[in-house]
């Protein structure tokens, strides 16, 4: 008799302390034939108990929990669960939480203004390699991309010195830049191994070097230096 296959879940993992927010949210990752929640919190507390267990493969945390900052959670999650992709759920649209959310280590940054239907896309996306990005923050650091190429065009005493962004430049393969330029356009991994002739895990490897070599942990931090490095091929 055939039994249809069984598609992997996407296990996700939620820290809001927002009751009705959080309930919402549960319910429509759980209506989701392709997720399950795995876990969810209400602070930092619960938060920190639940990176113990088994890592998810997206975590969504708020920023302003009751007992501590998200961005604790964030830092943790990427000690405990190297692995997943950390997306912030939000009500903080100012550049200084998103970049230091970033810096923590998240991939994606959303402001919950968002439905919890239009999340559940989101966190499909992060999965998928993407980076959700609400469009009052992409506006935000596209504003800083300029103002730090305006500052790379005047005389610095660091940013182009041979032992700097030179050196990392030099260390980049083709290959490495070629998957760098892909992720600057929005292609998910995916897509990137569609249209480079190799597997998702290859294009996953080939986004780690990039990563090491370029000292960031996300894909929006890993734009940034592209672009003021000058490492984009087009």
């Amino acid at each position: 008799m055939f039994k249809p296959s069984i598609l992997p879940q996407i296990q996700v993992a939620l820290v809001e302390d927002d009751v009705f927010f959080a309930r919402a949210l549960a319910d429509a990752i759980q209506a989701a034939p392709d997720m399950r929640l795995q876990g969810s919190a209400a602070n930092c507390r619960q938060a920190f108990q639940m990176l113990t267990q088994p890592a998810a493969d997206v975590l969504l945390v708020d920023l302003g929990l009751p007992d501590g900052p998200g961005m604790d959670i964030i830092r943790a999650a990427q000690r405990q669960w190297p692995r997943c992709m950390v997306m912030v759920s939000s009500v903080f649209g100012d550049e200084a939480h998103v970049i230091q959310s970033l810096e923590a280590g998240a991939t994606g940054y959303l402001l919950k203004d968002s439905t919890p239907v239009l999340m559940v896309e989101e966190i499909r996306n992060v999965h998928a390699g993407g980076s959700p990005i609400s469009p009052l923050i992409a506006r935000q650091l596209l504003t800083r991309f300029r103002h730090a190429m305006a500052s790379e065009s005047a005389p610095m005493p660091l940013p182009l010195q041979p032992s700097g962004p030179q050196e990392e430049q030099a260390r980049l393969s083709p290959r490495e830049r070629q998957v760098l330029d892909y992720i600057t356009k929005g292609f998910s991994y995916e897509e990137i191994g569609g249209l480079m002739g190799v597997s998702r895990n290859t294009v996953l490897s080939f986004v780690r070097r990039i990563y090491a070599k370029l000292k960031v942990r996300s894909q929006l931090e890993a734009i940034y230096e592209a672009r003021v490095q000058g490492l984009l091929l087009s």
